[in-house]
C-alpha cells in the first residue's frame, strides 16, 4: 500500500452519534494470539459478531446490542490496542487490517464459534474483508460499512486524484498525532472527515471514546511498515453473502470503494442509508439494525 495513504485507511470513524450505556453486560477477556481482548456477549441463536471502526471500542455497538441480540449470540469486542485493552502509541496501528482480521479469526476460535455473521464499521470492516478472504469458511453473511479498503482505487478510472485528495485531507491531523499533539489530532481528524464544526458537535463521551483509543491513531502516523493490500482477487474469495452498505451524504472515496466491492464480491447487495454520513450506524442506528436484521434473516 503507498505509504502517502497508509495511514488513511486506519480508523476513519467517526465516534458514535450516541454513547448508549453497557446495558448492565459484564466485560469479560479472551486471550487472541498472546494478547487479552475485551468483549461483551447478549443473547442466544446463531453467532452475530460486531466489529468497529477506528478511534472507537466495544462501546461502540452497546445501542445496536439489545435490538440484535433478540434472537442472535451478540458478541462485541474491543480490537487490539483499542480500550479497555491495553493501548499504546507502539502498538498495533489501527489500520494493520491484516492483523486484526487474524485476531478475529482466533477470537471466534478460542470462543467455540465455528461460523458466524460478521457486522464491521470502517477499519473493522476493513479487517473483517481480510478475515473473511483468508476464512471463508468461518462467515455465514458478511455485513460491512464503508470499509476503507483504499488499495481497491489504484486501479481504478480516477482513482490516483481521489487518493490524492484525501491524503491531503489528512495531513493535519497526521502530523499533529505523529507530534504527539493528541487533542489538535483528535479535532483535525474529526473535521477531516465531517466538515469544519464536527468535533465541537460531538458531545463529551464522545469525544471521550475518541480520546480513549487515541494512542491506535498515533501508531498509525508513526508506523512506517507497509500493509498488506486488500485487493479484488481477495475480494472473489469472499463465499458468504455480503452487504456493503454507505452513507447518503458520505465522502466520494468511501462510495467509490464500494464501487470497487460491488464490482469484485461474488455475493453482494448494496444499500445506502438516507440522512447519514460515513458512521451510519452511529447516525442512523434504527434504519442500519433494520437493513443488517432483513439481511440475516434473508440468509
Amino acid at each position: 500500500m503507498h505509504f502517502a495513504i497508509k495511514g488513511l485507511m486506519a480508523g476513519l470513524i467517526l465516534c458514535p452519534w450516541h454513547l448508549a450505556p453497557a446495558l448492565g453486560a459484564d466485560v469479560k477477556q479472551v486471550n487472541v494470539n498472546g494478547t487479552q481482548l475485551a468483549y461483551v456477549e447478549a443473547g442466544q441463536g446463531d453467532p452475530a459478531v460486531l466489529v468497529h471502526g477506528g478511534l472507537q471500542d466495544y462501546r461502540f455497538w452497546l445501542q445496536h446490542l439489545e435490538v440484535l441480540a433478540k434472537n442472535h449470540r451478540v458478541i462485541v469486542y474491543s480490537r487490539q490496542n483499542h480500550f479497555p485493552n491495553a493501548t499504546s502509541k507502539d502498538g498495533l496501528p489501527d489500520g494493520a487490517a491484516d492483523v486484526h482480521g487474524a485476531d478475529l479469526a482466533a477470537m471466534l476460535t478460542e470462543l467455540g464459534v465455528k461460523r458466524a455473521h460478521i457486522v464491521a464499521h470502517s477499519s473493522g470492516a476493513h479487517a473483517a474483508l481480510f478475515f473473511a478472504a483468508n476464512h471463508p469458511e468461518m462467515v455465514r453473511t458478511l455485513i460491512i460499512n464503508e470499509p476503507p479498503a483504499a488499495a481497491l482505487l489504484a486501479g481504478a478510472p480516477g482513482g490516483a486524484d481521489i487518493l490524492k485528495q484525501w491524503g491531503a485531507r489528512f495531513s493535519q491531523a497526521r502530523a499533529a498525532f505523529q507530534k504527539d499533539d493528541v487533542d489538535a489530532g483528535l479535532r483535525l481528524f474529526a473535521e477531516a472527515v465531517g466538515g469544519p464544526g464536527t468535533y465541537d458537535r460531538r458531545s463529551e463521551s464522545e469525544r471521550k471514546m475518541m480520546s480513549d483509543n487515541a494512542l491506535s491513531a498515533v501508531a498509525d502516523a508513526i508506523t512506517t511498515r507497509p500493509r498488506p493490500a486488500f485487493t479484488c482477487d481477495m475480494a472473489k474469495r469472499i463465499s458468504a453473502p455480503t452487504l456493503v452498505t454507505n452513507g447518503e451524504r458520505s465522502p466520494e472515496f468511501f462510495h467509490r470503494i464500494v464501487d470497487e466491492l460491488e464490482r469484485c464480491l461474488p455475493q453482494r447487495t448494496r444499500i445506502i442509508i438516507p440522512g447519514s454520513s460515513h458512521t451510519v450506524p452511529g447516525e442512523a442506528p434504527h434504519a442500519y439494525d433494520e437493513a443488517v436484521l432483513a439481511f440475516i434473516a434473508r440468509h
